[in-house]
């Protein structure tokens, strides 16, 4: 069976699709897989129209993209929708890679389209508009990176099952087929399409794998893309069994009374295994899996003592764990940062973070002479950190001593008005202050003799 004959049965059996009843949203960058997949769809006749963004990160390569799915569209006669992002000013706006920030903006625009009805012909204006989908070309050799690329991040079991054939109101009618089933139906067709040149380039972790890792394994394990591929398959059923004795545990844990969730402590202390249980309750509240611990810690802390995400508290209250939504001007003055972070963006301006190796081309003895930086052991860091405003009651070990000192006494010392001290924020790690922004580190946190990693924070300030 040809790809075609492929296309067409994955259609109507895998994804049931009737193409009588409904229509497609094709997102189109110009290159090979989406080139194929628009053909594909055309030649199977089914009612299409195409979207395209232009990022306007490659200069003249995407004007030359643009141009060329715009003559894609009229070679078959259908609807094109086209839109250009500020696609720079945007990932540095929102503190997203370019990466992030690209797959945001497009996603974001495809899911307007969809919910504004986009109709690909005339004569099918007056049909239902529920039966629209949005098409991306993703393939098998993408679902295996995707794999991959989970897998080494630490996802979790949710991210095995790879890229999904249909999820929501988007379809991946390519799915089944490999990266070089798609360039020979290409070459067979005589299709042309354009190549992204940084595509080429091993800087982005996909590409990566592409080409360097994936064919490495294969040397070792010839088949290892055909196992990989029946292992989503098995990791699908897996999932499947795991959410559902998940969702039946958080039935009997999670009460909710208004807004707020109760979990019982005790009961909660029996569940096994109690972290993956624990994570999987509070990573619906924006808890990320790094302060599962700090949640688990709760189960035997003192009462009212507390934890937070950017939006939800998770507070002791006696023999119950409760989880509320901060109040809003907490959530605004609460930053988590994880690790990956890069940048963030605050009421009194920008936090950079970076990290380094210490050698010999360091000067560690003039590492904290500067303020508005702030140079600290990166093994005494524990993740998420938290950036919020000073309050009444904080306290660190200014650098250089070795006794604690309330944070209102250090401003005394210092000689702050109470309008500087409004401004001042704090950064604190497994809830530690490891730097008064802009002012000074934390002692325990110093760089040490020792120390072989540093993690740097720069503070921007608005002015």
């Amino acid at each position: 069976m040809g790809l075609f004959e492929q296309f067409v049965a994955n259609i109507e059996k895998e994804l049931k699709i009737v193409p009588s009843q409904n229509r497609l949203l094709l997102a189109v960058s110009g290159g090979l897989d989406s080139v194929v997949m628009t053909h594909l769809c055309f030649k199977a006749g089914l009612s299409i129209a195409i979207a395209h963004c232009n990022f306007q990160l490659r200069g003249d390569e995407s004007v030359r993209d643009e141009q060329f799915v715009r003559q894609l569209a009229t070679k078959y006669a259908i609807p094109i929708h086209v839109n250009s992002f500020d696609t720079a000013t945007y990932a540095t706006n929102n503190q997203l890679s370019i990466q992030l920030a690209a797959r945001k903006l497009r996603y974001d625009w495809f899911g307007s389209l969809i919910e504004n009805k986009v109709v690909t012909t005339p004569e099918i204006q007056s049909q239902q508009a529920n039966n629209l989908w949005l098409c991306t070309a993703h393939h098998a050799d993408d679902n295996i990176e995707t794999l991959l690329l989970n897998f080494f991040r630490g996802t979790g079991i949710q991210g095995l099952h790879g890229i999904l054939p249909k999820q929501g109101n988007t379809l991946r009618p390519l799915l089944f087929a490999t990266r070089k089933d798609i360039e020979d139906y290409a070459l067979s067709e005589k299709l042309s399409w354009v190549e992204d040149s940084s595509n080429a380039s091993d800087k982005y972790s996909r590409n990566y794998l592409r080409h360097q890792l994936i064919p490495l394994l294969k040397q070792i394990y010839p088949k290892v893309e055909e196992n990989l591929l029946d292992n989503i398959e098995r990791f699908k059923d897996v999932e499947y069994i795991y959410q559902e004795s998940i969702n039946q545990t958080k039935a009997s844990l999670i009460e909710q009374k208004g807004e707020e969730y109760h979990i019982p402590i005790l009961k909660l202390k029996k569940q096994k295994p109690l972290k993956t249980i624990v994570y999987e309750i509070v990573k619906d509240f924006g808890f990320s899996s790094h302060q599962t611990q700090e949640v688990i810690k709760l189960l035997d802390a003192s009462n009212g003592s507390n934890i937070c995400s950017a939006t939800y508290r998770i507070i002791v209250n006696r023999n119950w764990l409760i989880i509320a939504a901060l109040k809003s001007n907490e959530a605004t003055n609460h930053v988590v940062i994880d690790i990956d972070t890069k940048q963030v963006l605050f009421r009194e301006g920008v936090l950079l973070l970076k990290n380094k190796t210490i050698d010999s081309d360091i000067d560690t003895a003039h590492l904290d002479i500067a303020t508005n930086i702030a140079n600290l052991d990166a093994s005494d860091i524990s993740y998420p950190l938290i950036l919020r405003p000073y309050k009444q009651g904080d306290y660190f070990y200014p650098l250089g001593m070795d006794k604690k000192k309330k944070l209102s006494k250090f401003f005394i010392d210092l000689k702050l008005s109470k309008l500087a001290k409004e401004k001042i924020w704090v950064v604190e790690s497994d809830k530690r202050i490891i730097w008064v922004v802009g002012h000074r580190i934390d002692n325990r946190f110093r760089i040490k003799p020792h120390s072989k990693n540093l993690l740097q924070l720069i503070w921007k300030t608005n002015a």
